[in-house]
């Protein structure tokens, strides 16, 4: 099987589980205040063995022509997704170690923002599970860049298509996604 099939099966394999367990219908008020009548859980499917590996795999695949050298994101969207990409980058020839960046300042101990990986000087990929007015990763974006890194890439599991794309095109911020809310509506 050449690669470009491989990710298609394997976008097609994530796209069922998220579509079985990620997806709901019914109103609901987003992280970015907005309403909705449907939304996206990705939590049950990021940790998942099967949903882990799927992600980690096609993220890698996303993000094989990006340099960089660490990826991350805002707690809590990103979390789940940095160990499973960071330990599997080994995998495709390059070492990606991880980080985090707190929604606010820890109050104890070293007192940062920023944790894992030292990310001074470096260029990193901001991962995402769902972006809708992009604020969420752009916070992380931001402390990032105050921490001394330099973002490659925005990239999130899915894009609602409410502005994200948007923000970081004025940014001047790559963005990506793997799926789009659209997909997932029009097989509802």
């Amino acid at each position: 099987m050449n690669k470009r099939n491989n990710t298609v099966e394997l976008r097609d394999r994530l796209f069922a589980l998220l579509k079985e367990r990620a997806f709901r219908r019914g109103r609901v008020t987003l992280a970015s205040g907005r309403e909705s009548d449907f939304y996206f859980d990705m939590k049950p499917v990021m940790l998942d063995p099967d949903g882990a590996a799927l992600m980690a795999e096609l993220i890698l695949q996303q993000i094989q022509s990006v340099k960089a050298d660490c990826v991350g994101g805002l707690e809590m969207g990103a979390v789940p997704l940095i160990a499973p990409v960071a330990m599997r980058s080994l995998d495709f020839g390059r070492r990606l170690p991880g980080f985090f960046v707190r929604k606010a300042a820890k109050g104890h101990g070293t007192k940062k923002r920023v944790d894992g990986a030292d990310i001074a000087g470096k260029t990193v990929v901001i991962l995402e599970d769902v972006t809708t007015t992009g604020g969420s990763a752009m916070d992380a974006v931001k402390a990032v860049e105050q921490a001394g890194a330099k973002v490659a890439l925005v990239l999130a599991i899915l894009d609602r298509g409410e502005g994200a794309a948007d923000l970081y095109a004025k940014a001047g911020i790559p963005f990506a996604s793997l799926f789009r809310a659209e997909e997932f509506l029009a097989a509802a």
